[in-house]
């Protein structure tokens, strides 16, 4: 996928989340957690780093974004869902060394995802803000739902 495509991919998931952010954060389960902030990280199999802050907080939203971009980029350097890692690694089927991650740094909470765009574009995705589940879900529905063939 072109750079220019990637852009527009990841412009319209920003869009997808916005219009769905209501629904999730009616929820009282999520508003304890972000009191309507939350944000997304995307990293790009080159590197480049997107994201995104919603909320009236900066200083919330900041805290998010920082909880986003440590799910995004475990998934970038590791390739595996955040959780899933950490099983694999505290079952010892991983060796976390093999990927340089030390233990007490690993994310542990679900929300960051390797998502295939493409044949040969992978994006690495942290979303923080919702509980765990409803992270992943919200940017897997707003990945779904743009269009990644322009």
């Amino acid at each position: 996928m072109t750079t220019e495509n990637l852009q527009k991919v990841i412009n319209k998931m920003f869009e997808n989340i916005t219009v769905q952010i209501p629904t999730y954060e009616n929820s009282p389960e999520n508003w304890n957690i972000s009191n309507g902030n939350v944000a997304i990280c995307i990293i790009d199999n080159t590197g480049n780093i997107y994201g995104k802050i919603w909320g009236s907080d900066k200083v919330r939203g900041r805290g998010f974004y920082d909880v986003a971009y440590r799910k995004a980029s475990q998934v970038w350097i590791t390739g595996y869902k955040t959780g899933e890692y950490e099983r694999l690694v505290f079952t010892d089927k991983l060796n976390y060394k093999d990927f340089g991650i030390e233990l007490p740094d690993l994310m542990g909470w679900e929300g960051g995802q390797p998502i295939q765009l493409d044949a040969e574009t992978r994006i690495s995705c942290g979303f923080s803000g919702f509980k765990g589940i409803n992270d992943l879900g919200i940017v897997e529905k707003a990945a779904n739902e743009s269009n990644f063939s322009n």
